[in-house]
């Protein structure tokens, strides 16, 4: 095979933490030590934001029994049905819902990177989100909150709806958290995200009947890239592939702990912090096991804010003298234009800063 010569290097000192969140998860109202509890909770997640930008996450409270009901709608999906099958619940590019084929995408070009070869992520990917019913408001804008498409598949919906609820509630308590370790009055995120938006995409990296891969030059699973929102949530299997971006330049193997989450963090909170917090890049190439791609699965909730919030670095987070890297910006378009790169092969202009990062890493 072609050496990869951005292929991750070993390194003592790259780790990503692991934090029990519990202390913000279970109500410990009466317990006079609960809010030292959180507040050591506040302090780990603020030095992995800091110095990583990837936690993994313990304490969820997300039971075995969601997850295996949302791993089960997935092997019914993406095993159960013939490509031709799937295809039928593809969407437009400009619908972030439904199916994506393999090969239809192409994540680095949401940092305006062009790959060897456009639309060229090999994984295959099923959208569900947050839709305007569940915020009783149809008066919101129906490109944020794009309704769903469901499979015929027996308990297919149950299982991904009680997974996504729950994948919520973790982002929406890490929001809290953020808004601890930072420092930030309360309400500073939250007030923010009263509607806020929110997608789960369901990965599978496969070798799909049907679809040549190149193994020699094609081995790009999902490209380089930054998550779009604030928070994610990564449920994933305990297999190689996903690979983060150290502060030194080189890439690294990432593993979800036995019954932990991986969490990072997306652009909107580099934002807000003005780079204090990282957005890390990251992308997946998955391992080769005898000659074809081992599978691995992974289900990733995206959590922003409201469609309309405007999102510019704090001032109260600014040091004395130190100036904005970003311009406001609508979490909405920012959104667009990352989703116009990775869906409809529209690169990102926008990104400099994030790109700038991908290419030294490559070089």
């Amino acid at each position: 095979m072609t050496p990869d010569n951005s292929a991750p290097q070993p390194s003592d000192s790259f780790a990503v933490p692991a934090i029990d969140i519990a202390p913000f998860v279970v109500n410990r109202a009466d317990d006079p030590q609960a809010q030292q509890d959180r507040n050591r909770v506040a302090r780990e997640f603020d030095a992995a934001c800091r110095d990583v930008g990837f936690v993994q996450v313990h304490g969820h409270g997300i039971s075995e029994e969601v997850v295996h009901g949302l791993t089960d709608a997935m092997d019914a999906f993406f095993s159960g049905l013939s490509l031709d099958e799937k295809k039928l619940w593809r969407t437009p590019p400009g619908v972030n819902r439904g199916y994506a084929p393999p090969k239809s995408e192409a994540t680095s070009l949401s940092l305006g990177i062009e790959p060897a070869d456009r639309m060229n992520d090999f994984f295959e990917a099923f959208n569900v989100g947050i839709e305007r019913s569940f915020y009783g408001d149809e008066s919101l804008p129906e490109e944020p909150y794009q309704g769903n498409v469901w499979p015929d598949i027996p308990r297919f919906r149950a299982g991904v709806d009680a997974y996504l609820a729950e994948a919520r509630r973790v982002a929406v308590t890490l929001t809290t958290v953020a808004e601890h370790a930072l420092g930030l009055a309360r309400g500073t995120f939250s007030d923010r995200a009263t509607r806020a938006t929110g997608t789960l995409r369901m990965n599978n990296y496969a070798l799909t009947p049907g679809v040549t891969v190149d193994l020699d030059g094609e081995l790009r699973g999902m490209g380089e890239h930054t998550d779009y929102d604030f928070i994610t949530v990564l449920w994933a299997d305990r297999v190689r592939g996903l690979q983060v971006l150290s502060t030194d330049g080189t890439w690294h193997d990432v593993s979800p702990d036995a019954g932990g989450l991986l969490v990072n963090l997306g652009d909107l909170a580099a934002r807000w912090t003005n780079e204090h917090w990282m957005s890390t890049l990251h992308r997946v190439k998955p391992p080769l096991v005898d000659g074809t791609i081992e599978r691995r699965r992974s289900a990733a909730y995206f959590h922003g804010f409201d469609w309309d919030s405007v999102v510019a670095p704090l001032p109260e987070l600014l040091a004395d003298g130190e100036s904005a890297l970003y311009e406001p910006i609508r979490s909405v378009d920012h959104t667009t234009q990352k989703l116009l790169g990775s869906r409809a092969g529209i690169a990102n202009t926008s990104a400099r800063r994030e790109s700038s990062r991908v290419l030294s890493a490559r070089d």
